[in-house]
């Protein structure tokens, strides 16, 4: 069984996914995750990972983080609000994030 870690913060789960090679930020728009790398489909990607927060009394506060691994091996980080308008964004890749 794979270790399972839990960190405090957000900023603590990017900082210990960088050292483990997930260096690319991505930004999901429409019906791609996108980087410096490329674009992918829900097709192109995989979840390695999922860190959630929960604000104490601030639902602003609340956020996912995401351990993405590319079909073509890129890896990085996407991160997301709980409250984050999915309007304009492929139902295909919802369902590949759970949101």
């Amino acid at each position: 069984m794979e270790k399972q870690y839990h960190y405090a913060t957000v900023s603590e789960a990017l900082e210990q996914l960088r050292q483990q090679g997930f260096t690319i930020d991505f930004n999901l728009a429409g019906e791609h995750l996108y980087c410096e790398a490329g674009k992918f489909t829900a097709d192109d990607f995989q979840i390695a990972d999922v860190y959630r927060y929960e604000g104490n009394s601030d639902p602003a506060d609340e956020a996912v983080v995401y351990a993405i691994v590319s079909a073509s091996g890129v890896k990085g980080t996407l991160v997301m609000g709980y409250g984050a308008s999915s309007e304009d964004i492929a139902p295909e890749i919802l369902k590949k994030l759970h949101v």
